[in-house]
């Protein structure tokens, strides 16, 4: 519509046409604000072509001059008035877009936080979203009324209606740019960021936090900082989550760890965060770098997943201290890659966020099976075997709504799904429109049709309840006004222990009354934060799933699970490579072996590797005692006071160079550079402060150990 509007618009103009120029206009605006409203990357690919946003208008309003001079009205006083009027609304257009980014610009604090106190500063009420969100385009489209009224005086010859048009879009323009004025006010923006950064400073220095958290990725990435943040709770010491990209910030779950986005490499670099002790990092991405560059702290990569894709063994996993593996087979992973990563660096701590999943009791959760089909993404390179999806998505999906016996099937694709191939984005929609027309089909059959007549009531109130707690949620989230940017949300966002334990109860109501809300014969599509991956884990009986860590998850639960051998390796060398498929259930992109799988859910006597489920279980994830958390908050103990014994080896080599330089001023400096490569050369065993960190560190690392014959 955009591509055939603007075309349109002139051949009316040319003609001239009125009322076919005014139907192509409309089409016109309509298209636009639809663009703009989607966030269409067609609207990027405009600007870049010099075809942007005001080009758009301008043409558009050159187009309405173009026709009152084909209609033999260059001379009149309606021409002239329409000239001026878009001249002028043009002129308006500089001081409301310099007006508009200088609040933007001047809102932005160098941090975005979150449960972080900063009453030092004083951080006002951000603009009402109404006139921030979209300005340039609110702006421009105030000029409808004129090109109305023009177009109507032209069409009618009542000039009055063009100039009472004209008038409106001024005013309305006029009446924008001053209700911006006053948020442009010193009073109305955000503190400079020296004053911000000093603040937080502060606080840093108020709280001491000696575990952090540090995540960097792109938009599609949050779930891998969120997996992390019930663990992060629980861990020993005083926790913090630091973020590098502020579009994260907002998807990041609720949490009661304080949390502080820093998008300036700089600015990370001079935060003081000298307390902490560990850092842990989920995902292997460039801007790890400004904090690894840290050496009073001690680094560990805990990844966002086990498996045994290639990302699992990553040869940049040798610039961290330690590397935390869930079990002995992360271990073996390692050796077996040979990438660098040493074996007395490779510490087992299990899988905390693992303990919601539960347990199988080896029968149905309801009348018929339940199936998960959670296939991974793509990947970045076109390797058959990074994903199912491609050549065995279909085909399995197909053979379960086949099956012999009724299964229902819950599909959950991983959120990367379709950003880099289009195929696999293509396959997807296609999955989903098979689930969609089969559950349609399976409403109409006598037996299910029954089955959902007497539920209808159980299912309605579970949909009220669902609206109920989802209308509490967002009023607990809504912690300032509506509009709020980043700067206001940073005030406000400080922790609530009473509104985070209603929160936790109202999410655990939540996902009850989810799936409740439909039939267990039902198919799904689940997609989202909510209902957790964990969550559809514990809802189904069985799992077709490929080469990740969702795979390694799911033992937890003991249920009988299948992966696809999507490469054709066969199933015997597919096995070699890949530890968590060796109590599986293996497919070929036929996916004809789903019977196996199906008659295992249905007949314990029939699932046949129950016995290597438990022995895979302990190799991947680790005995059951201790825990899974007391590991790894031991793991945490035992790398901090590591830490401490290389600081306090620092501090006693900074001294002994001290007393050796006769120069007082000369030996202040050095104190303030140190020089690394002489610190960690220097001795510590002869310091009473390093003797107790070398003492602590070998106590906790006992407590990590006891009990785990595996750890090595």
């Amino acid at each position: 519509m955009m591509g055939l509007g603007y075309p349109c618009v002139m051949l009316a103009a040319l003609t001239p046409h009125i009322w076919f120029f005014a139907a192509a206009t409309a089409v016109t605006y309509a298209a636009d604000w639809y663009l703009h409203h989607r966030g269409s990357y067609l609207i990027n690919r405009l600007g870049k072509v010099r075809a942007g946003l005001s080009i758009r208008f301008l043409l558009r309003q050159l187009m309405v001059i173009l026709l009152l001079a084909r209609m033999d009205l260059a001379e009149s006083p309606l021409f002239y008035g329409a000239v001026a009027c878009f001249l002028l609304f043009y002129g308006l257009q500089a001081p409301h877009g310099a007006l508009a980014t200088l609040i933007r610009l001047r809102r932005t604090m160098p941090v975005v936080t979150r449960n972080v106190d900063l009453h030092a500063v004083r951080i006002p009420d951000a603009p009402p979203g109404a006139l921030m969100r979209r300005s340039a385009e609110k702006m421009l489209h105030l000029d409808i009324p004129a090109v109305v009224g023009v177009l109507i005086a032209a069409g009618t010859g009542e000039d009055v209606i063009g100039y009472a048009g004209i008038g409106l879009t001024l005013l309305l323009a006029l009446l924008y740019l001053a209700l911006l004025l006053p948020y442009g006010r010193r009073s109305r923006l955000a503190p400079p960021a020296p004053v911000v950064l000093k603040a937080v400073d502060s606080w840093l220095r108020e709280y001491q936090p000696t575990v952090v958290l540090y995540f960097s990725g792109s938009n599609e990435s949050a779930y891998q900082g969120n997996m992390w943040l019930e663990t992060m709770s629980r861990v020993e010491g005083r926790p913090l989550i630091i973020m590098r990209e502020r579009g994260l910030v907002p998807q990041l779950a609720e949490t009661s760890v304080p949390v502080i986005c820093v998008p300036a490499g700089t600015h990370l670099m001079n935060l003081d965060l000298s307390t902490v002790r560990v850092c842990l990092y989920p995902a292997n991405v460039g801007k790890n770098i400004h904090i690894l560059r840290v050496p009073t702290m001690k680094h560990v990569f805990i990844g966002h997943g086990d498996s045994d894709k290639l990302a699992s063994v990553n040869p940049y996993s040798k610039v961290y201290d330690e590397v935390w593996t869930a079990g002995r087979a992360g271990r073996d992973r390692y050796a077996l890659a040979d990438v660098g990563v040493r074996d007395e660096d490779i510490v087992e701590v299990g899988r905390p966020q693992l303990e919601p999943i539960k347990s199988w009791t080896g029968a149905v959760k309801n009348p018929i099976p339940t199936v998960l089909y959670a296939p991974t993404w793509e990947g970045w390179d076109d390797n058959p075997g990074n994903t199912s999806l491609l050549l065995a998505g279909e085909n399995i999906v197909r053979r379960l709504l086949k099956a012999a016996d009724p299964v229902r099937i819950i599909y959950k694709p991983h959120p990367f799904t379709g950003i880099r191939s289009a195929k696999a984005k293509a396959v997807d929609a296609r999955i989903r429109a098979m689930l969609e027309k089969a559950a349609a089909e399976r409403a109409s059959e006598p037996r299910w049709a029954k089955e959902a007549s007497s539920a209808a009531a159980g299912q309605s109130a579970a949909k009220a309840e669902i609206a109920r707690i989802e209308a509490r949620l967002a009023q607990l989230a809504a912690t300032g006004r509506s509009g709020g940017d980043d700067a206001e949300e940073s005030r406000l966002s400080l922790a609530d222990p009473v509104r985070e334990a209603e929160t936790a109860r109202l999410r655990t109501e939540w996902n009850d009354a989810y799936w409740r809300s439909f039939g267990w014969w039902e198919h799904r599509t689940v997609t989202g934060a909510q209902p957790r991956l964990y969550d559809c884990f514990n809802e189904s009986d069985a799992m077709v799933s490929d080469i990740s860590s969702v795979v390694s998850d799911f033992i937890a639960s003991g249920k009988p699970y299948a992966v696809t051998d999507s490469a054709a390796l066969g199933a015997e060398e597919f096995k070699r490579q890949n530890t968590a498929v060796r109590a599986a259930v293996i497919l070929s992109n036929g996916a004809e072996e789903l019977n196996g799988l199906l008659a295992a859910v249905a007949d314990p006597a029939a699932d046949t590797l129950a016995d290597a489920r438990r022995e895979l279980k302990t190799y991947l994830l680790g005995p059951d005692e201790p825990t899974s958390m007391e590991r790894f908050n031991a793991a945490v103990r035992a790398l901090a006071a590591k830490a401490e014994a290389r600081n306090a080896a620092v501090t006693q080599r900074i001294g002994e160079q001290a007393v050796a330089v006769p120069d007082a001023e000369a030996a202040t400096s050095g104190a303030g550079t140190g020089d690394p490569q002489a610190a960690a050369e220097a001795d510590a065993t002869a310091d009473p402060d390093v003797l107790e960190a070398d003492a602590a560190e070998d106590e906790a690392r006992a407590a990590l150990t006891e009990g785990s014959p595996a750890v090595h």
